[in-house]
């Protein structure tokens, strides 16, 4: 009967052993899970960027923001602007294209930057693009949104509605849905 008393109590101890072990661990794995999540932290931060991206000593962009995150240390890389960009790009002409936004991110593996809020382009020649996001492809210097827009030209026309893509100049120009009114073709 001492034996029966012993293994029974013998198991108690086991499995209150094992509980608290359990328990200790789901606590140590919650504090790493906090751990890493609080270690996604930016490999720079900078603020009051004015960058100049130049190609055979020429300017080619200008890009100015008052912050910039770069996560460049994790694996997919991107750079972040939380207070907003203002880039001015220049053509072969010096002819130059003004775009600003509220926030803007850069993704390096793609080369697409993604525009949000309050976002404008602006040429040099009057025409305007205004919508809420816009995304650029910087390879094939690409726009595109799903969002409303409102495109003005310089002459007082206009075009809107949800969907668009276009060139950096604007001489390619792709509508989804579109209403508006236009008062002279280029």
């Amino acid at each position: 009967m001492r034996k029966k008393n012993r293994n029974i109590i013998f198991n108690i101890v086991t499995v209150i052993i094992t509980v608290t072990m359990f328990f200790s661990c789901e606590g140590s794995l919650k504090d790493v899970q906090k751990f890493n999540k609080s270690s996604f932290l930016p490999a720079g931060e900078v603020d009051s960027v004015n960058l100049k991206y130049t190609d055979s000593g020429r300017v080619k962009s200008i890009l100015k923001s008052e912050k910039m995150l770069d996560y460049s240390n994790i694996p997919n890389a991107f750079t972040e602007f939380p207070k907003g960009v203002e880039v001015t790009m220049f053509d072969a002409n010096n002819k130059t294209t003004v775009i600003e936004s509220d926030y803007a991110i850069s993704y390096k593996r793609t080369d697409i930057i993604d525009l949000q809020g309050n976002v404008t382009i602006t040429s040099s020649d009057g025409k305007k693009l205004e919508t809420s996001q816009l995304y650029f492809d910087q390879k094939n210097e690409w726009f595109f949104t799903e969002k409303h827009f409102k495109y003005t030209d310089n002459a007082g026309g206009f075009l809107q509605g949800p969907g668009v893509d276009f060139s950096k100049d604007f001489k390619i120009f792709n509508m989804q849905t579109s209403s508006g009114e236009i008062n002279s073709v280029e």
